[in-house]
C-alpha cells in the first residue's frame, strides 16, 4: 500500500494520529515507533527555529508558554522554504489571534520587529554613498534628488513601545520603558542589523524616499518639526544611503 503525501503530512501534524496505514521499514513491518521518533523531531526542530527566530517574544512569555504556542503555529503554518532562517514569517498575525496572547498587545508589534531585523540581517549587500556626496549638490539639486536607499533597511510602527521592549529584553541596563508609541529604523551598517528609535515624522521621511519621492517631497510628507539633517546623518553613518540622483 502506498502511503499518500497528504496522509503523511497529517500524521506528522498531529500527534492523536497513529503512522499512516501502510508506512513500512525495509523487512515489511509497521514503523510506528520510527514515525513517532520522526514525528516528534519535526516538531521539536521548527520549534527551535522559531525559537532563534523570536527571541525577545521567548524571553517576554517564558519557554513553557512559547513551546505551547509554537506548537500549535508550526501545525497550521509549515515551512515552504527549506531556508529555516525565514520560518516564522505569519508570527505576527497568528499572535493577533491565538487566544491565550490576547492580553498581550504588543507582541504581534514585536514579532513585526523581529521579523525585521532577521529580514535586514539576510539582505543583500548594498555600496553606501560617500559622506560628502550632499555637500556638492547646490540647494535646488539636492531638493530634487532621489535617495535609494539600503536593501537592508527596514521600518516598524507600532503603538506599542516596541524598541524599550526590545532593549529592555536584549541589552544590559537599558533605560527603564517608557509606555508610548513607537517607531523604530533598522539599518545594517556591518554585518549585524541596530535598532533605532525614530520620530513619526523620519518615518514618513523615509517612507516617501523609499517610494521614489524626492528629497524636497519627502519632507513635506514629514511636515513641521523634522530634523533633516539629523536623519540623513544617521542613514550616512549607518550606511543606509546607496545612490543619489
Amino acid at each position: 500500500m502506498t502511503v499518500s503525501q497528504k496522509d503523511f503530512t497529517a500524521g506528522i501534524l498531529d500527534p492523536t494520529r497513529p503512522a499512516p496505514e501502510g508506512l513500512l521499514d525495509g523487512k515489511g513491518a509497521q514503523t510506528s515507533k520510527r514515525f513517532d521518533v520522526y514525528r516528534n523531531n519535526v516538531a521539536v526542530s521548527l520549534t527551535d527555529a522559531l525559537v532563534a527566530a523570536f527571541p525577545v517574544i521567548y524571553k517576554l512569555v517564558g519557554d513553557e508558554f512559547f513551546r505551547a504556542m509554537a506548537g500549535v503555529y508550526l501545525r497550521t503554518h509549515l515551512p515552504d522554504t527549506a531556508l529555516m532562517m525565514y520560518y516564522g514569517d505569519k508570527m505576527p498575525q497568528f499572535l493577533k489571534r491565538f487566544p491565550p496572547a490576547q492580553s498581550l498587545a504588543y507582541l504581534p508589534d514585536v514579532a513585526r520587529l523581529e521579523i525585521a531585523l532577521r529580514e535586514s540581517y539576510h539582505a543583500g549587500d548594498a555600496t553606501p554613498v560617500s559622506a560628502d556626496v550632499l555637500g556638492t549638490l547646490a540647494p535646488e539639486a539636492l531638493m530634487a534628488a532621489r535617495i535609494s536607499l539600503s536593501p537592508a533597511l527596514r521600518i516598524v510602527r507600532s503603538s506599542h513601545p516596541i524598541f524599550g521592549i526590545w532593549q529592555s529584553n536584549m541589552i544590559a541596563d537599558a533605560p527603564a520603558l517608557v509606555k508610548r508609541a513607537e517607531n523604530v529604523l533598522v539599518t545594517r551598517p556591518q554585518f549585524d542589523p541596530t535598532p533605532h528609535l525614530i520620530s513619526d515624522a523620519d518615518a514618513d521621511f523615509i517612507t516617501a524616499l523609499q517610494r521614489g519621492h524626492a528629497l524636497g517631497v519627502a519632507m513635506s510628507k514629514a511636515g513641521q518639526g523634522f530634523d533633516l539633517g539629523a536623519l540623513l546623518g544617521l542613514l550616512l553613518r549607518q550606511g543606509a544611503m546607496t545612490h543619489i540622483s
